[in-house]
Formats: C-alpha cells, structure tokens, sequence
C-alpha cells in the first residue's frame, strides 16, 4: 500500500516566474465581416437611459407636533470626605489629605492614571478643534441663492384658552430672549377665565456648556455645567399684569427692564431681576381711557423715558421711575385746538433715536400725523399730516438706513413714503387679496420689509430686485398672523397668530446680509421717485389752477349772462330811445355845420325821403333785434327739457 501525500500550493509560488518583454503587436486571428449573416440580426430602435450609481433620495420637510421635554441637571459640589470631617474646616481637610497622600494604593493609583491623562493633555495641546483654519482669507462672493426660510421654532401660548400674540420684542443683547405679550383684542369673545399674563420665552443661544474647573481652597475641582435651555413648551419667565398686554417692548439700554401698555389704558414697567410682579404701574384716572396700541422708550441720558399712543386720542410722556402721571399729553387734533373729542385715534407710532425731537404717528382715519415734540405751543407740536390708507395704519416705521423715508402699512398695501412730499407715497405695492396687519424694516438690509397678512402668509419685498411682488412668500400657518418683529442680526424674524402661536424663522443668507452697493442703488431709487412725485404734484397744481380759472370765468360770464337777460318790450323801448337821441344829435350836428357853412348860406332841411330811410332802418333793427330773443328763448327752453 503506497502512502500519497499531496502537497496543494497556488501556481504564484512554484514555478518559473512570468518574463514580460516589449514586443510589436501581432495580429493572432482575423474575422471579415460576413454580409450573408445581416439577415438573421433584428434591428432595435434607439433607447437611451441612464445609469445612476447611488440611491435616488428626495428632500422633504414636515413641521411635526413637538414633544415636551423638561430639563433637569444636577450641580456636584463636593464629597468623599469621611463622616466625621467637616469639609469647611481647614485643618481637618489637611489632616486627612496628608494620610491619604502617604497611602501606597493612592500613589500607586496616580502614577497609573498620569500617563492616561498625559496622552490626552498631549492630544488636545496638538489638535485645536475650535481652530478657524481660513479666517485670514479673503471673502468669496457666493454664488447667489434662491430666497429661503425654514421654520426654527414654535412658541405656543400655554393655556387653554388661546389668546391672540399682539406684540413681539427681542431683548437688545444678542436677541437671546423674545418678550410676547397677548391679549384678547375682540371685547365680545373675551372671558371671565382668560388669563392676563405674558411671557418671556428663551430661543436658545450660541453659548456652549461650560464647566468650572477653577481650584477652590480645599483644592479639589469643581465641576459645575451651564446649560442654556431650549424649551419651547415653557416659557423662561411670565409677567402678571392687572389688565392684558397689548403692547410690550424691551428698554434698548437696560436688557432686564421692559414696559408695556394695558387693554385698560394703565402702563406698567418691569424688571426681571425683581419678580414677575411689575414695579411700577400708573394709575387709572391719570392713563388712557383706551388700550394702548404702541408704546416705544425714547432716548434720554436716564433711559428711563418712553411715551405711548392710544385710540383715546393722546399721546403721553412717561418717566418709569415714576408712573403716578404722565409727564407730558398731546392730543391728537387736526385742527390743532386740543379738542379731546375731535382728536383722531393713534393705532401705531415712530420714533427714531436719530430724530429725538421728531416722532411719528399712524391713526385709525388712515392719516400719518408728523409731531414736533420740542415745539412752543401744543398747536405747533402737530406739524403736517399724510393722508396714506383707506383705513387704521397697523404699522408705522423709518427707515434705519434713511430716516427721511418711512413705511406704512393699512387696508390692502405697503406704502414707501418721503418727508418731502405729503400728497401721495413714492412707491406703493399692489392691492393684495388678504388684509395686511404689519411690517418692519430690515435692521440689516435698506431695501428688504416684511409683511404680514390675514391668510397667514409671510411676504419678503425687495425693492431692489422687485416691486410688483415679494420676493419670498411663506405660509407660516393656517390662522391669521397679527404682529412681526425681526432679531437685529436681521436672520431671525418672529411672527405672532391669533390663537397665541409666536413662529421663529431663520431667513437664508441672501436676505440677511448686506449686498454689495445696497445703500447707494436703494439712495438713487429714492431720489428718483421723490423727483418723479414732485413732478406730478406739481403738474396737478397746474391742472387745479387752470380748472379754478375756467370755472371761475364761467361763473363770470353766466352773471353777465343773467344780467343781460330783459324783456323783449324793454329792448324795444331802449332801441326807440337810443334811435330818436341818435336822430336828434344828427340833426343838431347838422344844422351846426350848416350855420359854420356861410359860403352858401342855404340851409339845408331835413328832408321826408331821408326821414323814411332812417325809419326804415330803425324798424329793421328792432326787428332783427326780436328774432334774436325769440331764438334764444328757443335755446333756452330746449336745453331745460334736455335736462329734466
């Protein structure tokens, strides 16, 4: 019996290795196309298709109901001392150190943790992972994207009994905070159970969770971890008014104080730092007799001044410190008497800090009424009026970049206004299908203003790029959207419903960031529609003037008219009157000539013949005289008929 075995190795390792030498092609076998075979082939027609490598995805978004998380934390002082150790004595911590340090275990434990620790104090010392490596580079332009916004978050009023977001406020320091307050502005669908507070929500910030690693007395570390919240479905702080908000706005000075007008008329002011409670609220008898629709703070060396508008009629001054009476009261009356009962109601207002002796308020009447805070005589203090929309003026504000030029926003449209010209607006939108009820400026870019209407949609203008429409329109939600106010970085803009939902939007780049050239193109637009109006207004003097005339010299000329109109029988008896002077003078004049003539001293008599020419004449003139009397009465009782 033969023993085999049988060895198993790959060709690769046994063998004579492969030799390659460069060598002229040859030709080992050629096959000549054979026509008789094109017979048997079928011809396909052409397909093209392509070939995809990957998965073909597709890009949705969906606003889901969010869930409601709570935020818990736990802040690790100290411990691991003994029962019997007080940590705040110095010396027993001393003692128990010094005897755990001449421990083996714990020194044995150090050495084995130090090079552990060494590795990872070297990794981070060679790798700076918040390093900026292309700060130093040079901007490039990016290629232009398509207007954008997506929905960020969405800050729903939390009791069940939904109220209506009537005004928004962000707080000055980096816009990490948004006041909202709400109110229920339709008196008839207003409750017993509504509640009456406001909110301060917490939108989150760019700070990251730090930790303390600062050595205290006893030597060990202290971790503690500073987390900023994000929870939509509580707010941070909730403000207790005695009467609903209707209006709220931070103190740009002092990020912790805000002011607000009540559905009763009262002001009441804040600060976070002293409770929920406000500080100072004014008393019924010296505030509006209406809810106060705007309430702004002024620029003053104590920051402590602010002013509010109501559909009351008025306008008071207030100092926070104390808000017992107003400091100062101007009624809003056209034709400057002060009268309280014929002073139109204030439902927006304007001040800018540049213009501190100038401000600006929308009424209910459609008129813009330009004040003058600074003037003599309350009758001065109202300077001019801009006859703007068909109904309330919901918004009123400046222009950041010109202040000359200013936005309004009533009925149907958005009107671009000039100081200079009062007849009618420099640019105006087109009448929408949905009733707009506010707008603001970019504080970032000149030309962009934002919208909103009763259908609940968004619109962005840019005046630069276009007119006639938005350049962005974005249906936030299915109610009807009451306030707007944009984050100073001009990237988030916040939108208020009416059933108590404040949406966060963060717009794309193109829109928040300044363009190249913005301002100078936006200044020569300006000047040229400010021109274009002075033109047309002045053309309509000049067409008024000239209608003024004509109907003026109409006037004239039918007086004249009833004046020359007598009866035939008159005309008559003055036409034989005037005939038989005529005759007379005639004669005188020619029985003068015929004495001055003494050459023939033959007078000359008035003969018949020449008598019954004259006659003749005369009865033809009163006859001629007739027929044009009878024809104009013809003409006159024609055109009654016409008319009737």
């Amino acid at each position: 019996m033969e023993i085999v075995h049988v060895y198993s190795k790959l060709r690769s390792e046994f063998g004579r290795q492969c030799l390659f030498s460069d060598r002229p092609a040859e030709l080992l076998l050629d096959l000549p196309p054979d026509p008789s075979l094109t017979l048997s082939f079928i011809q396909k027609s052409p397909r093209d298709q392509a070939v995809q490598a990957c998965w073909e995805t597709s890009e949705h978004q969906v606003n889901t109901e969010r869930f409601e998380t709570t935020s818990c934390g736990i802040n690790h002082m100290e411990g691991g001392w003994p029962k019997d150790i007080n940590p705040a004595e110095m010396e027993q911590t001393i003692r128990v150190r010094k005897k755990v340090e001449k421990d083996e275990s714990f020194i044995n434990s150090v050495l084995q943790l130090g090079s552990v620790m060494e590795h990872c104090i070297r990794q981070n010392n060679a790798v700076d992972i918040y390093q900026e490596c292309f700060e130093d580079e040079e901007v490039v332009e990016e290629i232009q994207e398509p207007p954008s916004a997506k929905t960020v978050n969405i800050f729903r009023d939390p009791n069940e009994i939904k109220r209506t977001v009537t005004s928004l406020s962000w707080q000055p320091d980096g816009g990490r905070k948004l006041a909202v307050a709400y109110s229920c502005l339709e008196f008839q669908k207003s409750s017993k159970d509504i509640s009456l507070d406001s909110y301060i929500w917490d939108i989150g910030g760019s700070e990251r969770p730090q930790i303390d690693l600062t050595p205290h007395q006893d030597q060990y570390v202290h971790c503690t971890m500073f987390s900023v919240s994000e929870n939509p479905n509580r707010p941070e702080m909730m403000l207790k008014p005695t009467s609903p908000l209707v209006c709220l706005d931070y103190n740009p000075k002092d990020s912790h104080t805000l002011v607000g007008g009540s559905y009763n008329g009262q002001i009441a002011f804040w600060d976070t730092r002293k409770g929920n409670q406000p500080v100072e609220f004014s008393s019924l008898e010296h505030s509006h007799r209406d809810p106060v629709y705007k309430i702004i703070w002024l620029q003053s060396k104590t920051g402590t001044d602010a002013f509010s508008a109501s559909t009351d009629g008025q306008v008071l001054w207030w100092d926070v410190r104390k808000l017992a009476e107003p400091t100062e009261c101007l009624v809003l009356d056209p034709s400057r008497e002060g009268n309280l009962d014929q002073a139109l109601g204030a439902t927006s207002l304007e001040f800018e800090p540049t213009m501190p002796t100038k401000f600006m308020v929308g009424t209910e009447q459609g008129l813009v009424i330009s004040c003058n805070r600074k003037a003599k005589t309350p009758a001065e203090k109202i300077v001019c009026t801009y006859d703007s929309h068909h109904g309330p003026i919901y918004a009123l504000q400046r222009n950041p970049f010109f202040p000359k030029n200013f936005l309004t926003v009533g009925d149907w449209t958005a009107r671009i206004w000039s100081e200079d010209i009062k007849e009618s607006s420099i640019m105006c939108t087109k009448y929408q299908m949905s009733y707009l009820t506010d707008a603001c400026w970019s504080p970032v870019r000149p030309s962009v203003f934002f919208t909103v209407k009763m259908d609940g949609v968004l619109d962005v203008w840019d005046i630069l790029f276009k007119q006639s429409d938005p350049t962005l329109s974005l249906k936030v939600c299915d109610n009807s959207l009451y306030s707007l106010s944009v984050q100073d970085n001009g990237r988030l803009v916040a939108c208020g419903s009416q059933l108590g939902e404040a949406t966060l939007l963060e717009i794309c780049s193109g829109l928040s960031n300044l363009q190249k050239n913005e301002k100078s193109l936006l200044a020569a637009m300006f000047e040229r529609e400010s021109k274009r109006e002075k033109i047309l207004e002045a053309r309509q003097r000049e067409v008024r003037l000239k209608e003024r005339s004509r109907s003026e010299q109409s006037r004239e000329e039918e007086a004249g008219r009833e004046e020359g109109e007598e009866d035939p029988k008159q005309l008559i008896a003055r036409a034989e009157s005037d005939f038989y002077s005529l005759v007379e003078a005639e004669v005188k004049r020619r029985e003068k000539k015929d004495e001055v003539m003494k050459v023939r001293r033959k007078k000359k008599s008035f003969s018949f013949g020449s008598f019954n020419s004259v006659l003749t004449a005369f009865w033809s003139f009163i006859f001629q005289e007739k027929d044009i009397c009878e024809e104009k009465d013809v003409k006159d009782e024609e055109q009654r008929g016409t008319s009737e």
